[in-house]
């Protein structure tokens, strides 16, 4: 059961790495989205913070420091976008900008750490066993629990731009 669950979290991380870029580059897209990117934001938020419980939780893989960070950064997320979406109120998403750009600076971090561009830290080393650079899973030889918290943030600001711009125009 929990390798079924990693490889499907690993290709809902394909697919919003997908969904970045069609975002970012087709028009359509956007358009398929308008006065919903709250909703979606939400979802983004509330798969990230159930996807990092099940790996802690479920598969026992315990979080190292680098790993709270982005958590703290994700969580509120979740409950903050629902209510949000429930308000209709697209004026949060401007205020709601630091925590994926924290969180996608922590993750891209960490993904140099887990790929040894940058060395660990001894807090790193402490916090977990094998500390900040263990590869708790490597689905299709590229997407780890970093990689897919990247996705989930990106995802997140490019959502939160898009609400941010229906204020303007509003």
């Amino acid at each position: 059961m929990i390798h079924p669950t990693i490889v499907a979290l690993a290709v809902l991380g394909i697919a919003a790495g997908l969904l970045v870029v069609g975002i970012a580059a087709v028009p359509r897209m956007r358009r398929v989205l308008w006065g919903y990117e709250l909703w979606a934001a939400f979802l983004v938020a509330a798969t990230a913070t159930a996807g990092s419980l099940f790996f802690s939780e479920t598969a026992h893989f315990v979080p190292c420091e680098l790993c709270w960070f982005q958590r703290i950064c994700m969580y509120p997320l979740a409950g903050i976008l629902l209510l949000a979406a429930i308000a209709n109120d697209h004026r949060a998403a401007r205020y709601l900008w630091p925590l994926p750009l924290a969180g996608a600076g922590v993750a891209i971090y960490h993904v140099l750490v887990e790929n040894g561009v940058v060395s660990q830290t001894r807090e790193c080393v402490a916090s977990a066993p094998g500390g900040c650079a263990v590869k708790w899973i490597n689905e299709f030889g590229f997407m780890t629990i970093p990689t897919l918290a990247l996705t989930a943030f990106v995802l997140l600001l490019q959502l939160l731009a898009l609400a941010s711009r229906e204020v303007r125009h509003a």
